[in-house]
C-alpha cells in the first residue's frame, strides 16, 4: 500500500514539475537553430487558427465621422514595390476564376453597377502607422454572388499587376466592410494608391488589402498564401 501511495504521490510531481518547466522548455529549444523556423511557424500559424476562431462576420470595424477623417494629401502612399504598375486603365479587366459559375473578365463598370459602399474606416498598416480615410466601392460579397461563387470554398486568392498576390478567408471575403475600392475621398481611385481596383478591409491590416487587381480565385488549397505571409508574416491577422 505504501509503495502505491508514493508512486501516485511521485506521479503528481513529477506532472506538476513538468507544467512548471514547460515554459522554460520552450525558450530553451529557440535556443536550438534547426528548432527556431519549425517552433515560429507552429505558434504563427496556431496564432492564425485561434484569430480565426475569434472573428465575428456580423461584427463590423469602427466607422467615423467626416471631421476625423485625414485629408487625401496626407494618405501614405505604400507599396510593396512600384507606386504605379503603368496599369492601362482603359482595357483593364478582373479576370475571376476557380470555384465560380461565371468565370471571365469583368469591367470596371461592371463593378460601380454594384450597389455602392462609402465608409471611413481607420488603415493600420504593420509598420507602425495608422491614417483614417474614405474609401468607396462595391462589396466583395455582392461581386461574389454575380460570378456564383462556392461560399463554401475557404479562400479568395488576388493577383495584381505589380506582381503582389495576396489571400482571404472566406469570412473576411463576405464581411459587408470588405471593399472592392475604386474611390478614394469619393474620387476615382488614384494609380498611387492602387487604381482602379483594390482591397480595401478595416478588419484587416494593411498588407492583406492588395492594390492594382488583376485576378481573383474562388479556392479551397491555396499554392501562395501571400507575398508577407510566404514569408512568414500572419496569414490571418484581424483587427
Amino acid at each position: 500500500m505504501e509503495s502505491r501511495i508514493d508512486k501516485r504521490k511521485f506521479k503528481g510531481v513529477t506532472r506538476r514539475e513538468l507544467l512548471k518547466l514547460a515554459p522554460v522548455l520552450a525558450v530553451g529549444a529557440f535556443a536550438i537553430p534547426k528548432l527556431q523556423e519549425p517552433l515560429l511557424r507552429a505558434g504563427l500559424g496556431f496564432s492564425d487558427w485561434a484569430s480565426a476562431r475569434l472573428f465575428r462576420s456580423g461584427h463590423l470595424a469602427t466607422t467615423f465621422a467626416d471631421s476625423e477623417v485625414a485629408p487625401f494629401e496626407k494618405f501614405p502612399i505604400n507599396g510593396y514595390d512600384v507606386e504605379d504598375p503603368g496599369v492601362d486603365l482603359g482595357k483593364w479587366t478582373l479576370t475571376a476564376s476557380g470555384a465560380v459559375q461565371r468565370p471571365g473578365d469583368y469591367k470596371l463598370a461592371q463593378f460601380q453597377s454594384l450597389p455602392r459602399v462609402r465608409q471611413n474606416t481607420r488603415h493600420i498598416c504593420v509598420e507602425g502607422w495608422d491614417v483614417i480615410g474614405r474609401f468607396g466601392g462595391a462589396r466583395l460579397s455582392d461581386f461574389l454572388q454575380v460570378i456564383g461563387a462556392d461560399i463554401t470554398a475557404r479562400f479568395v486568392y488576388v493577383e495584381c499587376a505589380d506582381d503582389y498576390y495576396e489571400s482571404l478567408d472566406m469570412a473576411t471575403a463576405l464581411h459587408p466592410q470588405t471593399l472592392l475600392c475604386y474611390e478614394m475621398y469619393d474620387a476615382p481611385l488614384t494609380r498611387e494608391h492602387g487604381a482602379p481596383l483594390r482591397l480595401q478591409i478595416p478588419t484587416k491590416v494593411g498588407y492583406k488589402q492588395a492594390k492594382y487587381l488583376t485576378d481573383l480565385k474562388v479556392t479551397n488549397l491555396l499554392d501562395r498564401a501571400g507575398y508577407w505571409e510566404d514569408q512568414g508574416y500572419s496569414s490571418f491577422y484581424g483587427l
